[in-house]
C-alpha cells in the first residue's frame, strides 16, 4: 500500500528518486538517515516525521501544516549551538507503534509548503548543512529502500485521520481484538459503521434477515434500487459495504441460537442488538458463562398525544459485574416491555449505537472512564441522560 502511494504521488516519488530514505507508516511520512550535529559537535543521524494528508489512497494533498517532527537530539550548528531558527517544541512522544518523536520544528515559507517534496527537502537541508560542512561525505540521500510498514493494516487505505489527530498510539489498544455484532437492524448497523473505523482485527456480523426496503430508511449509507432488488442477507450486504474500507469483516448470514452460540467463544467483546428478549436473554446467559464482556442495546419509542417519546438504553455486562443485568434487561417477549415497541428512527438508532460504542471504547481504555457505569439511558422528551450501576 505505501509503496503504491510513493510511486503514484509525484512529490513522494521525487523524494525517493533523489535518494531519500522515505517510509509511510501509520499515516506518517518518515524520512530516515538525516545527518545532523549534536551539542558535542558529533555527527549523528535522525528521522524527520511529518503528518501525511492525502487526497486518495494513491495521491498526496498539500501538507496540512508547515511543522515537522524529529527523532534524535536537537540539531545544532557545527559549533554545537542549537539551530534556533527552526526551534519549536521538545517533547518525547510515541505517535504510533515504532513512531517516536523528540522534537518538532517550525519553518514556514510564504504561502506554506506546496507539497511534501518541498517540505522535506527544506528541513533536511537546514538540519544536515552543519554536518556536511564538517564532513563532505555525509548525505541524507542513500537510495536505500525501506520496507512497507503498512502490510499488516486492517484498512484498505491509510488511516491518516488518526495520524492527523496524533492518536495512533491509543489505537494500539484495539490491536488484535475480535468483535461480534449480533443483529444488524437499525442500531446494529450503526454500531458496525462506527466500529469499522477502528483498527480491531476482526468484525463478525450475525443476522439471518434480508436487507429490505424499510431497512434502508434506518441504516447508514444509501442503498440503491438494484441492491434492494437483490434481497441480500443483511450480514452479506453490510460486509460487502464495509469491506471497501477495511479487511476482516466476516459475514454469518444466519441467526444465533443455543446450537451455534459457540461461534462467540473466541470473541473479545460482543454487541447484542436484537429485538427479541427471549433471544437476548439466552445470549446474555451464554456470554456470562464463558466470561466474555458484552454491551446490550435497547430502544423504545411510543406515540403519546401526537408526539413521539422514548428511551434509549445501553447495558453492559462483564465477568466482574453482572448483578444488575436482569433488572435492566427483560427476559421474556412482551408487548408491555418499554423496549419491545418496534418504532425505529434512524437518529435514535444512531444515538443508541454511539452510546454503545463510547462505552465499549471506555472498556478498551481508549476513553477515560471515571464512573464505570454499566447502565446508561437517555429519555427523549426530557433530554435526560442517566448513568447507573456504577463500579467506581
Amino acid at each position: 500500500m505505501s509503496h503504491q502511494l510513493i510511486s503514484l504521488s509525484s512529490d513522494l516519488k521525487q523524494l525517493r528518486d533523489e535518494g531519500y530514505e522515505i517510509e509511510v507508516n501509520s499515516g506518517y511520512l518518515i524520512i530516515h538517515h538525516i545527518p545532523y550535529v549534536n551539542r558535542n559537535q558529533e555527527i549523528k543521524y535522525g528521522k524527520l516525521i511529518s503528518e501525511l494528508t492525502l487526497n486518495s489512497n494513491t495521491q498526496t494533498a498539500v501538507p496540512s501544516t508547515h511543522v515537522i517532527n524529529f527523532y534524535g537530539e536537537h540539531p545544532c550548528h557545527k559549533d554545537g549551538s542549537i539551530i534556533v531558527q527552526i526551534q519549536h517544541a521538545s517533547v518525547t512522544q510515541t505517535l504510533a507503534e515504532g513512531v517516536i518523536i523528540n522534537h518538532s520544528f517550525s519553518n514556514k515559507p510564504p504561502g506554506g509548503y506546496p507539497n511534501y517534496y518541498e517540505k522535506v527537502k527544506r528541513y533536511a537541508e537546514m538540519i544536515s548543512a552543519p554536518a556536511k560542512s564538517l564532513d563532505k561525505n555525509v548525505t541524507e540521500k542513500t537510495f536505500k529502500v525501506i520496507p512497507d510498514g503498512e502490510t499488516d493494516s486492517v484498512f484498505q487505505y491509510l488511516d491518516t485521520s488518526s495520524s492527523r489527530a496524533n492518536i495512533n498510539r491509543l489505537n494500539l489498544k484495539y490491536k488484535g481484538l475480535k468483535i461480534a455484532i449480533i443483529g444488524l437492524g437499525g442500531t446494529g448497523a450503526y454500531v458496525l459503521d462506527l466500529l469499522a473505523k477502528t483498527p480491531v482485527q476482526e468484525i463478525h456480523l450475525f443476522d439471518g434477515d434480508e436487507f429490505l426496503q424499510h431497512n434502508a430508511f434506518r441504516s447508514p449509507g444509501a442503498a440503491s434500487n438494484e441492491q434492494l432488488e437483490q434481497r441480500l442477507k443483511k450480514a452479506n450486504y453490510y460486509a460487502d459495504m464495509y469491506t471497501k474500507m477495511r479487511k476482516h469483516i466476516i459475514s454469518h448470514n444466519y441467526y444465533l441460537d443455543k446450537q451455534n452460540f459457540w461461534k462467540l467463544d473466541n470473541m473479545d467483546y460482543v454487541f447484542i442488538c436484537v429485538d427479541k428478549n427471549s433471544v437476548r436473554s439466552d445470549i446474555v446467559n451464554y456470554l456470562l458463562d464463558i466470561k466474555i464482556p458484552f454491551i446490550d442495546v435497547g430502544l423504545g419509542v411510543n406515540v403519546v398525544d401526537d408526539f413521539l417519546i422514548g428511551t434509549v438504553r445501553v447495558t453492559t455486562g462483564t465477568p466482574t459485574k453482572s448483578d444488575h443485568l436482569f433488572n435492566r434487561i427483560s427476559r421474556e417477549d412482551s408487548d408491555n416491555n418499554e423496549y419491545s415497541t418496534n418504532i425505529q428512527i434512524a437518529d435514535l438508532n444512531c444515538l443508541n449505537a454511539v452510546l454503545a460504542i463510547i462505552k465499549w471504547k471506555k472498556m478498551v481504555g481508549f476513553y477515560q472512564d471515571l464512573e464505570e457505569e454499566h447502565h446508561c439511558s437517555y429519555s427523549l422528551n426530557v433530554a435526560q441522560l442517566i448513568n447507573e450501576d456504577l463500579t467506581a
